[in-house]
């Protein structure tokens, strides 16, 4: 097995390769196919957990006992294709790799036995790396360890290799050169605010129309536009009582069935992440919030999922709530009519809030609403509708925090 120092490379012994990446905090490994300009074809070239598979390349999840990694086969790499770069990134927001030690290790992905490791050295504030490059050299497939740093999150490293981001990010250090001589590490640049290239960022919120600021349930029946808010007080009391969020869907256009999950997410008041239900675990918190259970077709009138929140029972460091809906098989909310969501007295059966999605995206997760915790002690509703690329919960746990 070889230790590799930055810009060393070894041939491949194997047509199968995994390099898997560990650190004692859970990475986010990633994997793009690069063409000779060193660009994705297209945004399917960009290999991660919410989009697992692509050609000859796959992501294997690790399942928390052993690190991700991304699989290459040699052999299945579609003509055209150079190069495959494995990326990583702290799966904690804005978290460093200061003080994290990651080491990247090419195995036989048949038998597991490693060719290979690399350590970049001399790491700080850096938000996610390209750490080993799988390449194509005169009919022959090498690996060469790279290390180069980005101070703004995968973000960087997909405007470099023109996946669509809308915010473009600026590398830590130069690339490295594609000749194997050792680089030189390069002074960290500031931190950038991290942002994820698996999302497209939320667009800024768009000021509410005149007369439109923050009211309460004293006249009953609010109906939001979207970056409105609605402090949940009625009669001058908050409203600590069970409610229920209701969300629905319809196909577009009289499309086929649309698999959408709904979801909540919950976070403490430094924007950490508390836990998220949703169809895979229907009750967190303790019983304060619950899940109905997964819709599989979105047809019929009503509300397609509902999520039920005992805001009497929310613990006090659960501070903000942010209601998603994502399409876990692919189809874009342009696909997708009539979505709305909606607050109902769980009691009573009133609806209090309501907020019907007027515009749509062709992206696979929408942010429809959150709920924020004043200090006084009422709860605050706020229509949302940012859409983000993400088919599922995990991958809106971030842009979620981003927006409360």
């Amino acid at each position: 097995m070889t230790a590799m120092t930055p810009g060393s490379n070894i041939p491949l012994s194997a047509a199968r390769v995994a390099v898997d990446v560990a650190a004692p905090v859970r990475l986010d490994v990633s994997g793009l196919l690069l063409t000779a300009d060193g660009k994705v074809r297209s945004d399917d070239d960009f290999i991660f957990y919410n989009q697992p598979s692509g050609p000859g390349v796959t992501y294997r999840a690790g399942g928390g006992s052993a690190p991700d990694a991304i699989v290459v086969d040699t052999t299945a790499v579609p003509p055209g294709i150079e190069k495959i770069v494995v990326t990583a990134s702290p799966d904690a927001a804005g978290q460093t790799f200061q003080g994290i030690e990651p080491t990247a290790t090419v195995r036989n992905a048949d038998d597991g036995s490693a060719l290979a490791t690399f350590t970049p050295p001399q790491l700080g504030a850096e938000t996610a790396l390209v750490v080993i490059e799988v390449y194509l050299r005169n009919g022959a497939w090498k690996a060469r360890a790279v290390g180069q740093g980005y101070a703004n999150g995968l973000a960087g490293i997909a405007t470099d290799f023109g996946v669509s981001v809308e915010e473009p990010a600026a590398p830590v250090a130069p690339p490295v050169p594609a000749t194997p001589a050792p680089v030189a590490p390069q002074p960290p640049a500031p931190v950038a605010a991290p942002v994820d290239p698996r999302i497209a960022p939320p667009a800024p919120p768009a000021a509410p129309a005149a007369g439109s600021g923050k009211i309460n349930l004293d006249k009953g029946r609010v109906n939001l536009q979207k970056n409105q808010t609605v402090s949940l007080v009625k009669g001058g009391a908050p409203l600590l009582s069970r409610v229920r969020m209701g969300l629905g869907w319809e196909p577009a256009f009289r499309g086929k069935d649309i698999d959408l999950d709904a979801s909540v997410i919950a976070y403490g008041p430094n924007r950490n992440h508390l836990d998220s239900c949703y169809f895979g675990k229907l009750t967190i918190l303790n019983g304060a919030i619950k899940h109905s259970g997964d819709n599989l077709t979105g047809e019929g009138a009503g509300d397609d999922e509902t999520i039920v929140v005992d805001l009497g029972r929310i613990p006090a460091d659960a501070t903000g709530l942010v209601f998603t809906v994502n399409s876990f098989t692919g189809q874009k909310f342009t696909e997708v009519a009539k979505a709305y969501c909606r607050l109902i007295d769980d009691a009573s059966g009133e609806e209090l809030v309501r907020f019907d999605l007027t515009g749509a995206e062709p992206q696979t997760g929408v942010m429809m609403a959150k709920l924020i915790k004043q200090f006084t002690g009422e709860w605050e509703m706020t229509a949302m509708g940012e859409f983000v690329k993400s088919r599922t919960v995990r991958g809106m746990v971030k842009p979620a925090a981003q927006a409360l």
